[in-house]
């Protein structure tokens, strides 16, 4: 895939840039495809980062994040759900794509997983008018099960298309390669998710071994040991067209490097890599 196929999701240089030194470095290098996450977009302002998006051409493939709809009470249910329809008057105000969801793990002191999985379906039922209102689709992102008791309570390809089916049209799957590339049952999914239309989004980095913080250690394409070829050509064999969007939390590597640098690597991984 030619390099106006990549997305760079501004989690990869949260560190040297602000959102709209951000995207115009995107654009500087060819790059015409962004996904920013909300406390970016709140800190240079709504209308500021839907202006700078816009003057720049980029397609923003989805708008991270929304979700954490688990709760110990009603109130706090409640909020989580009028949160994520404040997400998504943003995203539609910024012309993403999708509304990526990392859905939330167990409430504090809970073990109850069945039950926080429960109040995820109801969560998001609750926001699936509004999204449908605003014309913008929810997407499922399934995290790595060692995310299953703070972050995400969703943990296979397999779950989150189950939940798809559940809720109907207008909700798919945002796949990360680095949650999702350790599932034995990867590549059934991915063909299933292909013939039901419900890919929205595909996030690619590698998982380095060995990893020194699971969560801020992810690794460039290639440097790891996912085969990056292989799941990318089952996503484009399940009909997937879209942009191929780089996602790298890195606090003692990718963070620490001039943004340039993080950026031209990017694009040379992507042509040669993935």
């Amino acid at each position: 895939m030619p390099n106006q196929g990549l997305s760079v999701n501004l989690a990869t240089v949260r560190q040297q840039w602000n959102l709209g030194e951000a995207v115009a470095a995107c654009a500087r290098h060819g790059i015409r495809a962004v996904d920013p996450w909300r406390d970016q977009v709140a800190s240079f302002g709504l209308a500021d980062s839907a202006k700078v998006i816009r003057d720049h051409g980029m397609t923003v493939t989805g708008y991270c994040r929304g979700g954490m709809f688990p709760s110990a009470d009603r109130d706090g249910r409640r909020a989580a759900i009028d949160d994520n329809r404040r997400a998504l008057d943003e995203a539609a105000t910024l012309g993403a794509q999708c509304l990526v969801l990392v859905v939330g793990g167990l409430p504090p002191g809970s073990r109850d997983i069945a039950g926080a999985r429960e109040m995820v379906a109801e969560g998001m039922a609750a926001v699936l008018p509004h999204a449908r209102a605003v014309g913008v689709p929810l997407a499922i992102e399934p995290l790595h099960p060692m995310y299953a008791g703070d972050r995400a309570c969703v943990n296979t390809l397999g779950q989150a298309l189950d939940l798809c089916d559940r809720l109907g049209p207008d909700v798919g799957v945002a796949i990360d390669a680095y949650h999702v590339w350790w599932d034995p049952d990867l590549a059934a999914q991915i063909a299933r998710a292909g013939r039901d239309k419900r890919i929205l989004a595909y996030h690619i980095c590698d998982w380095l071994v060995p990893t020194r913080d699971l969560l801020l250690d992810r690794g460039m394409m290639g440097d790891g040991v996912i085969d990056l070829p292989a799941i990318g050509q089952m996503i484009e064999n399940a009909g997937y067209a879209g942009f191929h969007e780089v996602e790298i939390f890195s606090a003692e590597n990718w963070w620490k490097r001039p943004g340039d640098e993080v950026l031209a690597t990017c694009l040379e991984r992507f042509a040669t890599v993935c």
